[in-house]
């Protein structure tokens, strides 16, 4: 995917001493809505890395964002880092840029008007994401726009945009099938853990991180047939929740060099500053064990080193090793996209009639004012 050019701004006066910036679709009534990212598709992983949203950024991140749109929704996973803007001012890109401090152009691709909608509706159905289908994605856009709402940054547009997609999301997956056998990033990381191994039955899996992703990993190994399930988290007391949920071992983050050499499988799908595991430490974790050890970073940024790869025994693999699974898995779901773009596209089209009713009863209450 490649950025989209964006529409050239006209100047319209928005009272008699200012002229803002407005894209040109606005004047034909079009959806004053726009996006602007990066995702697997236009930048590689330490690319990504480099737009993750980190703990404790995000509210300089929506600050600097404030001033480019009435409207902000920040959409961040492992795969994609997104802001959608309604009511914006200026341009996308240059907001983007200047949020995350870093030079992306060139990885960033940017829609406006009814592109921009469409582009949200895609990305809510799993139509946009590394594995086609995924439902996943759902319940993080429902997040965000949920974390967006309660922070009073949205307003009548991106709310109705946002319960347009989700809704139409939800429909495309029930009434086209890629609700059937679902494949995820976790199930793809626990295919990858069988590729090495032959079998997971009986072995020991250890999972650093608690939330969403690792839940699902842990049932995909669970189901594979892992023995020894233990859960690894900052927050004892979150590892201890999901632990009791799967029937595994929780332990504080502290633990994680004792508790390494028991592993056969480690997933990482967590938040953190830096690397939680180095080189060193699996050298010494693997020191006296037979059997090698498979570890596999989901999380963005990375917390295991990446020279991890170097020790003998030890197999690393991140995000862009899955893409292969996912694309073996892809074909039997492409004849099902053209029936769900069918159903987004209905979805579209009636956020733009409820645009186009709003804007005209808008221009109906100024001119009555006006003739007052």
């Amino acid at each position: 995917m490649t950025a989209a050019a964006l529409s050239l701004p006209l100047l319209t006066a928005s009272c008699p001493t200012a002229l803002r910036l407005r894209p040109a679709h606005l004047l034909r009534g079009g959806l004053d809505l726009a996006v602007v990212g990066l995702n697997h598709k236009t930048a590689p992983l330490e690319v990504r890395e480099r737009a993750a949203v980190r703990e404790g950024e995000q509210e300089a991140l929506l600050t600097h964002l404030r001033q480019h749109a009435r409207e902000v929704m920040l959409l961040s996973t492992c795969n994609r880092t997104e802001v959608y803007l309604a009511g914006v001012q200026g341009e996308p890109l240059s907001a983007f840029e200047g949020a995350w401090g870093h030079a992306l152009r060139p990885h960033l691709y940017v829609h406006q008007g009814q592109q921009a909608a469409e582009h949200l509706y895609r990305v809510t159905a799993g139509l946009d994401s590394l594995v086609v289908g995924e439902t996943q994605i759902q319940g993080q856009v429902k997040r965000a726009w949920q974390d967006a709402s309660k922070r009073g940054d949205t307003g009548a547009l991106l709310n109705k945009a946002a319960q347009g997609a989700l809704a139409s999301g939800k429909r495309a997956r029930s009434e086209t099938g890629l609700n059937d056998n679902v494949v995820s990033v976790s199930s793809a990381a626990v295919e990858l853990a069988r590729a090495i191994f032959g079998s997971l039955e009986g072995r020991t899996a250890l999972i650093v991180g608690a939330g969403e992703t690792a839940e699902l990993t842990l049932t995909h190994l669970r189901a594979a047939g892992v023995r020894d399930v233990i859960v690894v988290n900052r927050t004892e007391e979150r590892a201890r929740q999901l632990a009791e949920r799967v029937g595994g071992r929780a332990c504080a983050s502290e633990m994680l060099h004792t508790l390494l050499p028991e592993a056969d499988v480690v997933i990482a799908s967590s938040a953190a500053p830096h690397y939680v595991l180095r080189a060193a430490g699996m050298q010494e974790a693997l020191r006296g064990r037979v059997a090698p050890m498979f570890l596999i970073d989901i999380s963005v940024p990375r917390i295991l080193d990446p020279a991890i790869a170097g020790v003998s025994g030890a197999h690393l693999y991140n995000l862009g090793d899955l893409e292969g699974i996912v694309q073996r898995n892809l074909s039997s779901r492409l004849t099902l996209l053209p029936m769900a773009e069918t159903i987004l596209g209905e979805g579209v089209a009636e956020l733009q009639r409820w645009n186009a009713f709003r804007e005209a009863r808008r221009a109906t209450q100024q001119a009555a004012l006006a003739s007052d």
